[in-house]
């Protein structure tokens, strides 16, 4: 009886606790655990320019988003009629002890042409640094201080990131030693103009000028990134920040403590992405691989018999789903090596050998060529394009043996990045590339497509070829 009269209870009890931990927010993250752990391994890091001569601000290493830019504006304006002082320029920066006998990893920026750096520990003792070696490619840098027994942090796998989930970064915001900031994984895998080398971790943890070379912790007090660059209007945090993966940031410091560089493999081609509309010009299943644009002559990918319009899908057995993946994978081989790669020709996937070869060490690369001359113009074809035919001077200006040369673009033809002045080298037909010889020829080889078809051209446009697709191919009227 006191068994039946209690059970309506327990379970009322029992529903009232649920619900109240139904109600009950999650709390955030506690991160001070993480910060004493490891912040003592975190370093400051000040390093010293010293600029002589009447160009003073024209040889100054900063911009005036970095710290250092008002101590100089201050500085400057105090010598208005004596050009010829020197200076003396300080930026800020941070990094991360990876040995105890002193081994200590920033970015390049930070120590690149610097005549003294100098790392000051959360302990405020404070040691010269020798620069081992910087790789601008990855922004990494290996820096070495003369002490034993020092803090080290642990390294973890960013390949094991999940978007979404918390990370820390710790460094010197503006000059605030051992600054913490959070935030989450914004994105993974995140590829930036002119950076080929570097899959960033992209977050939205607050990172300002002076973080650079700190590192980024996951939850388990892990080094996951090294925080290299932000993307600011204002020179300042807007939520989006770049981390470069401490596995890319290790294997550039080992090359760095080897041989004082880095190196790296190439073939020697030119790729673009492949779209929708491209894989299905190419007969592939579905969007994937590199697609050549065009192959450097003599070089590696030459000599093992790549051709433009091939789609590299796989190098020396890892998979490329996009043409971003090749020049880290590619750059990730050792010189020398003698490796395959899977590539897509004429609906059909095929193997190759390549051996590849080394990337010369940074050096300005003069462009040039002539622009060829616009001929008469012809009638304009089902497309609603313009062409002419290259004469025999403008087939030897640009090294070329074939090629029709776009006059106008007329309507008929939408969605394209075709342009008045680009020279159409090779239509695709059916995964087979023909090329483009004569005006005549061309439009025989519209003729043959149905109306409805996607059309796919290989293009060159300056110096640089690539594939473009046009749609709603109508009859032009």
């Amino acid at each position: 009886m006191i068994r039946k009269t209690l059970l309506p209870f327990l379970l009322a009890l029992v529903s009232l606790v649920s619900l109240s931990a139904q109600a009950q927010p999650r709390g955030l993250p506690d991160f001070t655990g993480l910060v004493e752990q490891e912040g003592p391994a975190v370093v400051n890091i000040s390093s010293t320019q010293h600029i002589h001569g009447s160009s003073l601000a024209q040889q100054l290493p900063f911009d005036e988003h970095d710290p250092a830019f008002e101590l100089f504006h201050r500085f400057f304006h105090q010598l208005p009629g004596n050009p010829q002082q020197d200076f003396e320029s300080k930026s800020l920066g941070s990094g991360f002890i990876i040995s105890a006998d002193g081994d200590i990893l920033t970015n390049a920026h930070v120590v690149d042409g610097a005549d003294e750096v100098m790392v000051k520990l959360t302990d405020k003792r404070e040691f010269k640094a020798k620069v081992l070696g910087a790789d601008k490619r990855t922004d990494i840098a290996l820096i070495k201080i003369e002490a034993s027994g020092l803090p080290v942090v642990k390294l973890g796998d960013p390949n094991k990131l999940k978007v979404g989930e918390w990370v820390v970064a710790i460094g010197s915001p503006f000059g605030f030693e051992n600054s913490v900031t959070a935030g989450i994984v914004s994105a993974k895998g995140r590829l930036l103009p002119q950076e080929n080398f570097v899959p960033f971790i992209q977050t939205d943890a607050a990172i300002n000028p002076g973080n650079s070379g700190g590192p980024l912790f996951n939850m388990r007090g892990e080094v996951v990134g090294v925080n290299s660059q932000i993307y600011s209007r204002t020179g300042g945090y807007m939520g989006l920040a770049f981390a470069v993966p401490i596995d890319v940031a290790m294997e550039v410091q080992r090359q760095l403590k080897a041989s004082g560089r880095v190196s790296r493999g190439r073939i020697g081609v030119v790729i673009q992405e492949v779209s929708r509309a491209l894989a299905d010009s190419f007969g592939l299943a579905k969007p994937t691989g590199a697609l050549v644009n065009s192959v450097e002559k003599g070089g590696p990918a030459d000599k093992a018999g790549v051709e433009p319009g091939d789609v590299i899908l796989k190098f020396d057995g890892k998979t490329v789903n996009r043409s971003g993946d090749l020049p880290r994978i590619v750059g990730a081989t050792k010189p020398g090596a003698r490796v395959a790669m899977q590539i897509w020709r004429k609906n059909a996937s095929r193997e190759l050998k390549v051996n590849v070869g080394e990337i010369p060490e940074e050096k300005v690369v003069q462009r040039g060529g002539k622009t060829a001359k616009p001929a008469p113009k012809a009638t304009a074809n089902r497309l609603g394009l313009v062409l002419s035919e290259l004469s025999a001077g403008q087939k030897r200006a640009l090294n070329l043996g074939h090629g029709l040369v776009v006059e106008e673009i007329r309507s008929g033809v939408s969605d394209t990045d075709l342009r008045a002045g680009d020279i159409i080298l090779a239509l695709i037909s059916k995964g087979a590339q023909i090329e483009a010889k004569s005006v005549e020829q061309f439009n025989k080889l519209l003729a043959q497509m149905d109306k409805s078809a996607t059309i796919t051209l290989l293009v060159r446009r300056g110096e640089i070829q690539t594939f473009i697709t046009l749609k709603g191919i109508d009859e032009h009227k």
